[in-house]
């Protein structure tokens, strides 16, 4: 099984060290394995659950959504209709937000033909 330390996983994931700690504080990522030492040592699992909550984060999901995710995920397979449900409306506020950005890059063009009409 291989292992990671925490300066690999924030390089493989783009989190931060302070966020990965953060993260497992809050209960978003599940108590990481230690070393003898008591250092951090993540899985291929955790880096694969990072890798979900990237997503989440990067398209908006706020922390007490997807701390709700995580619980549903941890307590089984009985909890997936809720999570079918918590990702199809996160998934529409997704839509939304892609939409509003159209709409702001449909103006941002047209103010550079309106500028490019001057010169």
């Amino acid at each position: 099984m291989s292992v990671y330390t925490p300066a690999q996983v924030a390089q493989e994931t783009g989190f931060s060290i302070d966020t990965l700690r953060y993260y497992e504080k809050i209960g978003l990522l599940e108590r990481v394995g230690r070393n003898a030492a008591g250092q951090r040592r993540f899985s291929q699992e955790d880096i694969g659950w990072l890798g979900t909550l990237r997503c989440l984060r990067d398209t908006g999901m706020p922390i007490a959504q997807m701390l709700r995710f995580a619980e549903l995920v941890r307590a089984g397979d009985h909890t997936i209709p809720d999570r079918i449900k918590l990702l199809e409306e996160h998934d529409d506020q997704v839509r939304a937000q892609i939409a509003n950005l159209g709409e702001r890059q449909s103006y941002i063009r047209n103010k550079i033909s309106y500028y490019r009409s001057l010169i």
